[in-house]
Order: C-alpha cells, then sequence, then structure tokens
C-alpha cells in the first residue's frame, strides 16, 4: 500500500479537500515549531518568559484541535461513501459476494480507516512539511549540525520502509483471516437450523475457534512487529540527536557558538525527526484499514464498464425474444419471444435455469451465448440497466424482506409511496388478512411463514404497477407455499398487474400456469392456451 492511495480520492471526494487542510495546518505547525524552539531557547537564556510563547503554545494547541475535528469530519464522509459505493458494487454486480465478507468489510474494515485518516495522514503531511523548514532554519543558523541532521534523518523513512513491508504482509494476512472468519461465522448462523437438525453444529463450532485461535496468533504477531519497529525508529532518531547534541556541546565548550544558539539547535534538532517517528507508530495503527481498502479497490476494479449503450424504451408494452440464450454452460439454450401484453408461462424442472433467464434480463448474469432484445434492440453488458429496471416490475424467487414495519417492506417498491397506495396493494394482495401495516418484521420477515413473505412481495410489485409506469412484469414462482385457495386468490389479483403488459410468469403450479396465453417449457413450446394474459 502506497503512503497515499489516489484511489482513496477517485471514490471518496472527501479526501481532497481534507488535504488540503492538513497541509494548510501542516505548514503552520511547522511556523509554530520553529517560533517555539527560537522563543523557548531565548527564555531560558535570559530567564525570562516572552508573552509571544504563550501565544505560540495556544496557537499548537487551537492548530491540533483543528486537526481532530478536521480529521474526524472527513474520516466520516469518506467511511460514508466508501459504504455506499461498496454496496452499490454488490448490488449492481453480477456475482453476489459472501454476506459475511461484504459485511465484515463494510464495517469493521471501513471503521479501520479511522486511525488512518485522523492519525497517519495528518503525520504523514507533518512528516513532509516539518523537516524541511527544520532544516532549512538550522542551514541558515548552524550549517554543520544541519548537515548531520541532512545525513541521518533519511535513516528514519529507510528503516520505516524495510519494516512496514513485512507489517504489511502481516497486517493482510489478519485482514484475510477476519475475512474468513467472518463470513464463516454468517454462514453457520445463517444455516444453524439446517445444521442442528444434522447434528452437525458442534463441529461449527470447533472451526470456528480454530480460525478464531488463527486470527488471534495473526494479530499478537502484527502488534509484535509494531512494537519492535518503533523501538528501532526510536532508537535511530535517538542515537541521530545524540550526535547533534555532541557536536553542538564541543563546539560550545570551546566557545564557538553562543549559548542562545546552541540551545535553539538542540531544542530544534528533535523537531525533525519527530513527525517521521509518529508516522511509523501510526502507520501500524493504520494498517488495518489499509488492507480493507485495497480490498474494496480490489472490489471495485471488476465491476462492470459504465453504462454507454441507452436502455430500450417505448410506449406501451415491449417484445422481448430470447435467442439460443444460455446463462450458463450445460444448460439448453432458450428460444423464447414475450409477446407485447401477453403473460407467457415458463414451466420446467427445478435447476433447469428459469431464474437464470430472469436473471439475465435484469442484468445480474451475463449470458454465457446467445441474446436477448426488447422491441428489436438487444440487451448488452453496457447497457443502462438502471433506467431499464425502471420499466420493470420483478419479483424474485425468494424475496428478501428487511426489519421494519410490513408498511416499510412494501414502500421498498417505490420510494416515497403515499400510504394510501400502500394499503390499496396489501389489500389487493390480501396481506391485510394475516397482519398490519404497522406490524414490525424482523430479519429476513422473521415471524411470517413462507407464503406470508410471498404476499408482501406481490403487493411490492402492485405498488410499483399501480404508481410507475410499468412495461414488463416478470414474477418468479409468485404462489410458491400457497393452499389452493390462497392460490386462486393470488391469481384473481395478478389480473390488474399483468393486464396491457409483457410479463414471464415462472411457476410449477399447473393452475397459474393455465392463466397464460403461452405455457412454454425450457426450450420447447407446450402449449397456446389462447386465453389474455
Amino acid at each position: 500500500m502506497k503512503p497515499f492511495d489516489p484511489r482513496l480520492a477517485r471514490h471518496a471526494r472527501s479526501t481532497v479537500p481534507y488535504l488540503a487542510v492538513c497541509v494548510l495546518i501542516g505548514a503552520l505547525g511547522a511556523a509554530c515549531v520553529i517560533a517555539q524552539s527560537w522563543l523557548l531557547a531565548h527564555a531560558i537564556a535570559t530567564l525570562s518568559v516572552p508573552p509571544a510563547l504563550l501565544g505560540v503554545f495556544a496557537l499548537r494547541a487551537l492548530l491540533a484541535w483543528a486537526q481532530e475535528i478536521a480529521a474526524h469530519r472527513a474520516s466520516a464522509g469518506v467511511k460514508a461513501e466508501l459504504r455506499e459505493t461498496v454496496l452499490r458494487s454488490a448490488i449492481s454486480g453480477e456475482t453476489p459476494p459472501r454476506t459475511g465478507s461484504l459485511a465484515a468489510l463494510v464495517t469493521r474494515g471501513v471503521d479501520a480507516l479511522d486511525p488512518y485518516f485522523s492519525r497517519y495522514l495528518p503525520q504523514l503531511v507533518l512528516a513532509v512539511i516539518v523537516p524541511v523548514s527544520v532544516l532549512v532554519v538550522l542551514f541558515r543558523t548552524d550549517p554543520g549540525s544541519a548537515a548531520i541532521v541532512a545525513v541521518t534523518l533519511p535513516l528514519i523513512p529507510v528503516f520505516g520502509a524495510l519494516i512496514g513491508l513485512y507489517t504489511e504482509a502481516q497486517t493482510r494476512r489478519q485482514w484475510r483471516t477476519l475475512e474468513v472468519l467472518a463470513g464463516h461465522f454468517a454462514d453457520v448462523v445463517s444455516g444453524l437450523a439446517t445444521l442442528k437438525v444434522f447434528r452437525r453444529a458442534g463441529f461449527q463450532a470447533k472451526e470456528i475457534e480454530r480460525v478464531s485461535g488463527e486470527h488471534r496468533k495473526v494479530t499478537l504477531r502484527s502488534l509484535r512487529v509494531a512494537f519492535m519497529s518503533s523501538l528501532a525508529l526510536e532508537l535511530a532518531a535517538t542515537l541521530s540527536v545524540a550526535v547533534v547534541a555532541v557536536s553542538v556541546g564541543l563546539r560550545l565548550v570551546h566557545g564557538g557558538m553562543a549559548f542562545e544558539a546552541a540551545l535553539f539547535i538542540l531544542i530544534l534538532a528533535p523537531e525533525a525527526y519527530l513527525p517521521l517517528r509518529q508516522v511509523g507508530t501510526h502507520f501500524h495503527a493504520a494498517q488495518e484499514g489499509l488492507a480493507a481498502a485495497e480490498e474494496i479497490f480490489a472490489s471495485l476494479a471488476s465491476e462492470r464498464p459504465a453504462p454507454t449503450a441507452p436502455a430500450p424504451r417505448g410506449g406501451g408494452a415491449p417484445r422481448v425474444e430470447f435467442d439460443a440464450l444460455t446463462v450458463r454452460d450445460g444448460l439448453a439454450p432458450l428460444a423464447l419471444t414475450l409477446e407485447p401484453g401477453r403473460t407467457t408461462a415458463l414451466v420446467g424442472p427445478s435447476g433447469a435455469g428459469k431464474s437464470s433467464v430472469v436473471a439475465a434480463l435484469m442484468g445480474f448474469a451475463r449470458p454465457a451465448s446467445g441474446r436477448i432484445t426488447v422491441d428489436g434492440a438487444e440487451l448488452v453488458p453496457e447497457t443502462d440497466w438502471a433506467a431499464w429496471r425502471e420499466q420493470i416490475a420483478w419479483m424474485p424467487q425468494n424475496p428478501y424482506l428487511m426489519p421494519g414495519t410490513v408498511a416499510e417492506n412494501i414502500a421498498i417498491a417505490v420510494p416515497g409511496a403515499a400510504p394510501e397506495a400502500v394499503r390499496a396493494a396489501a389489500e389487493a394482495t390480501g396481506v391485510l388478512g394475516y397482519t398490519t401495516l404497522d406490524a414490525p418484521l424482523g430479519e429476513e420477515g422473521h415471524g411470517l411463514s413462507a407464503g406470508q413473505v410471498q404476499r408482501i412481495a406481490l403487493a411490492r410489485v402492485h405498488l410499483r404497477c399501480a404508481l410507475l409506469d410499468i412495461r414488463l412484469v416478470l414474477l418468479d414462482e409468485p404462489t410458491a407455499h400457497l393452499d389452493p385457495a390462497t392460490e386462486l386468490q393470488i391469481t384473481e389479483a395478478l389480473a390488474p398487474m399483468t393486464r396491457d403488459r409483457t410479463t414471464l410468469l415462472i411457476t410449477h403450479r399447473r393452475a397459474l400456469a393455465a392463466h397464460a396465453y403461452t405455457v412454454v417449457a425450457y426450450g420447447r413450446r407446450l402449449a397456446a392456451a389462447g386465453a389474455p394474459g
């Protein structure tokens, strides 16, 4: 990892003004260091405290306070931008990341950038400005001492760089272990019920204990390196200052230097080494955040290119054609036409790739071969997928419900929807038959049956169709987990959603498929019912 990675400025614009503030505060801080050294030497030599010295102390305290405020504000802004960027990339990506790894990255990983912005980066700026300023003043005051400082000063960054290379590898190993631990733990928790049924929970507990122990060992190894490196940098700086002190002392004894000038050099010389020593100290504290940032940039580098092809648009229901489409290797090619304003039911055995067809149409998966056209315009990887999805109402096979009320889970389909519209969608899909709009829901709809979750997902589709200009409706197993009586009610509720819209219906239920205009198996046509969609 570079001392400052330019990708931070590209993905988090809050970094740029913060760097400007750091440079300004660093320049003022260097001036205060020099002024404080001179005034302190003068005070000791004359046994009097000039009022300006107290003013310099106050100004340095004020600059430190301003630095802390700017650092925390910039850190908060950068972390918010990085989290948003990572989550947007995860949502729009073709391959969803592991939940545990993503959670560790956007929480612990991004939070670990705090030491980088609040400690390391300001000290890095001071490590450039202060030593240069001190050297200039020393050359004007005592070229001999300045030459000693100029020769010994590079030793600290050289030692720091050598130690940093080893530390970086240790920190990367620590972060990878934490990522594995977080991902494995999240997977175990989500599947805990299944593990207990098959009596495998005990084995997973031992595995988590093993990975936790590995993470503990790597962390302690990183701390040991950090402490040893701090000792090496402190020793190098102390010996360098000692050489300057011996040189100044000998000349002072022989009358070759004034007492006040000697005091000024002895007070000022350590200030040249201090920022570099502090950089080494804060480098280790910032390494975990830098390793996480590297993971973030690596994930963003693989995101799909910016959209260059416009999304298909037009008036009314579109005509969608799948031309020898194969989403994954090993699946049969699909030749299918969705007629404008009609409902087409796609049936077939589980695992045949029916949901993958929807994923390709939504832009979540890239076809292995074949193509998809909408009113003659081909959907390509560079399509503006966000604009295309605005024209679609989609119900996935496994809908996700977030923690919140029932109304909030329905309204997520159309942010800002009026409460009356949300209630109408809930009534049309039978949601109010078993719950209320203000009823709280747990993670993934905890407390509801699978069929009740399906109804809330259908209410989202109903809301989008009622409020937006929806041209295409995609329903993936909308009546799964429902009894025949409820399935009949949902089938009636689907009529206003699909009327005059092109609809793709994936289902295993023959009763539901019978209401489609066309029923197609994966790869071959079964029937043409002739019934309107």
